[in-house]
């Protein structure tokens, strides 16, 4: 019984030796140069390229609401009708006021010239009283034509008209409603050149730049439409740590404001380059490498990459073609037997 009990010990720890001296299978990749594109994938909206925010230059209550939303309208199109009655007293007092200055401009002439005619018969302290009273009466019709001017702008301003061609986007005011410099009225936007506007992260700002050709697909939409990188914004927002990046269509397009855009920027395209997938990028204190195969065991290598947020990553040093990487590095240990998974 002593016996075989040893014997059956000793069969188990020769069968667990068995399998723990086995390779570890892991996943290999065959490293091989092959066309790359980088690109970086972000979600913006759809904007306008010219959009207004319509504000009165004066207060006062709508008295004439001339638009909805929706409505297309021209430049110079009225839009919004301000109550000017008060204005239009204040013209009519400044008109006035300039009309009886230059009765008083023309009666002084008059007179400046009737002395000048009489000659020596008229002195000459006369002569100069009567021609500053000319030039005062030039100098009030003067004041008083400004005054005039003042006042009809500001009757003007009471009038508000479309500063360009577009579309009501959103209309924020009612008929009747009190409104002052700082009330936006409503917003117009030309519809025809639509962008998307995107914030791309601060780590990858200075690898975007205008003319870099994009792949754009709308929210709802299952095809890509092209497009390009036409604005990058000279400033990184604090806050956020976004920088604001606008692309354009190629072709015009015919969609909502504020619709979702899936945009691919295209930062670099290589011919030939090699990849490794990010899963099999591992580090050991500041270095960073992959596990290759080698003779049946893992060898670690240091590489550089290009870091860049996508699943595989290009390799600017530190493997050649034909390297056998280990695409799941974690768990694997320099100098542990492996074997090729299913072989």
């Amino acid at each position: 019984m002593g016996a075989g009990a040893l014997a059956l010990v000793v069969v188990g720890v020769v069968f667990s030796a068995f399998w723990l001296a086995r390779p570890t299978p892991v996943s290999v990749e065959i490293v091989s140069p092959a066309p790359v594109t980088r690109v970086l994938a972000v979600n913006g909206q759809l904007a306008a390229l010219h959009s207004v925010a319509v504000r009165p230059r004066v207060s006062g209550a709508v008295v004439a609401l001339l638009v909805a939303e929706g409505d297309k309208v021209e430049a110079g199109q009225v839009l919004v009708r301000i109550d000017a009655e008060a204005q239009n007293t204040v013209v009519r007092q400044a008109m006035a006021a300039l009309d009886a200055t230059r009765i008083t401009r023309d009666e002084r002439r008059e007179a400046y010239d009737r002395s000048l005619a009489l000659g020596e018969n008229v002195a000459r302290s006369v002569l100069e009283s009567e021609a500053r009273a000319v030039q005062s009466a030039e100098r009030d019709v003067e004041r008083l034509t400004a005054v005039l001017e003042q006042a009809q702008v500001a009757l003007r301003d009471h009038t508000i008209r479309a500063p360009l061609n577009g579309t009501v986007l959103v209309l924020n005011v009612e008929l009747g409603q009190i409104v002052d410099q700082a009330t936006q009225l409503l917003t117009l936007t030309d519809l025809r050149v639509l962008i998307v506007e995107v914030d791309v992260d601060e780590a990858y700002a200075m690898q975007i730049s205008p003319g870099q050709t994009a792949v754009l697909q709308l929210a709802g939409e299952t095809g890509t439409r092209d497009g390009q990188v036409t604005i990058v914004s000279r400033q990184v927002d604090i806050a956020t740590g976004g920088l604001a990046v606008r692309i354009g269509f190629d072709d015009p397009v015919d969609a909502p404001v504020g619709l979702t855009v899936a945009a691919n920027i295209i930062v670099e395209q290589r011919d030939a380059a090699l990849t490794v997938p990010r899963t099999a990028l591992q580090t050991k204190g500041d270095d960073i490498g992959v596990f290759i195969i080698s003779d049946g065991v893992a060898q670690w290598q240091s590489v550089r990459v290009v870091d860049w947020p996508a699943a595989r990553l290009i390799v600017s040093s530190g493997l050649g073609a034909g390297d056998a990487v280990i695409t799941e590095g974690m768990g694997i240990a320099e100098g542990q037997a492996v074997a090729v998974d299913g072989l």
